[in-house]
């Protein structure tokens, strides 16, 4: 995202005019080179990177300033589950057109986001292109020397911890698209929003982030379900999961669908941007963990328990029996 100021043209006018005002750290030289310097402190800087794109993670007719906020959160949501504090993203921006409107507020809202989390613009690219509208971050966070949490590192007797509450967003999407789950809500205009709100603009939980890193042993954030996404961190560390599919946390709008029979438990566990944090904690952590959590503001579900074995994680109903769910999670192929 350099603005070349010996080659005026469309897209440094672009950048100039949105984004230099909201990159304000001093490694980014105000967009005006070729790179940017993030400056090393001692810590290891941790990468991840995520794209949304139109009609897949966000839909065309949705607010430019919750665009703006969901790519930047989905990539805090990230660096959350590995402990880290957030120092900066770059940004591509794949456009159609230039829509002055909607890039005045798609960067007030990118800009206001970035302050509060205190993960700086630090440059990027702008591209045309003829297919539908993608944003592209990759964010940088902080951690101390060799303390990233990792997808492994989960052992049997561990507690299966899980942050706020789940199937929220996939139930939003419906809502938003004026699908089935709308009418059945008709009456409840609140949980309407609140659905529909956790769809647009996950709540990534970085300020948990140094609990996990002091105490998870592995850790993901729940960006493809929850089912899914306990079978991605169960693999990586060698191990299983026993869970008890009525200590997962719901919402109290999810919960009036899974009663009235509106969705189904396929649905809550394995429907994708919850954006969650999912961590294996030791047993002899966990009173610590959720002291801090709550200091934190944040809420954690104990759900259930890692287990030794290679199959998949087990949901387990009230009486023991294993719940056979039809899909574990939201899949891009």
């Amino acid at each position: 995202m350099t603005d070349r100021q010996d080659s005026p043209s469309g897209e440094d006018a672009l950048i100039a005019r949105y984004f230099r005002p909201i990159a304000t750290d001093p490694g980014a030289f105000g967009l005006g080179d070729d790179a940017a310097i993030l400056k090393a402190q001692g810590e290891d800087i941790v990468v991840t990177t995520d794209a949304i794109v139109e009609g897949v993670h966000f839909l065309s007719e949705d607010p430019p300033d919750t665009v703006a906020r969901k790519a930047l959160r989905v990539n805090l949501s990230d660096l959350a589950a590995k402990g880290a504090a957030p120092a900066g993203f770059v940004l591509t921006l794949a456009l159609r057109t230039v829509d002055d409107t909607w890039l005045a507020a798609f960067a007030r809202g990118l800009g206001e986001d970035a302050a509060r989390s205190g993960c700086p613009l630090l440059g990027g690219d702008t591209v045309s292109m003829p297919g539908p509208l993608t944003i592209s971050i990759t964010a940088f966070g902080r951690v101390p020397p060799g303390r990233m949490v990792h997808r492994s590192g989960a052992k049997p007797g561990d507690r299966v911890v899980v942050t706020g509450t789940i199937g929220d967003a996939a139930l939003g999407l419906d809502i938003i698209r004026d699908g089935a789950l709308a009418a059945v809500l008709a009456d409840d205009a609140a949980a309407r929003q609140m659905l529909a709100g956790r769809y647009r603009l996950p709540q990534p939980r970085n300020a948990l982030a140094k609990a996990v890193r002091d105490h998870a042993s592995a850790a993901i954030d729940v960006s493809d379900g929850l089912a899914g996404d306990l079978a991605k961190l169960c693999a990586a560390s060698g191990v299983s999961a026993a869970i008890d599919i009525e200590s997962v946390p719901l919402s109290a709008a999810a919960a009036t669908l899974l009663v009235r029979g509106a969705v189904s438990l396929d649905a809550i566990v394995s429907g994708g941007d919850d954006y969650e944090i999912l961590c294996a904690i030791p047993e002899n952590r966990f009173e610590v963990f959720a002291q801090e959590a709550g200091e934190a503001g944040v809420a954690v579900s104990s759900i259930g328990t890692i287990i030794a074995g290679s199959s998949g994680p087990k949901f387990l109903d009230a009486q023991g029996s294993e719940i056979a769910l039809e899909r574990l999670s939201y899949s891009h192929f």
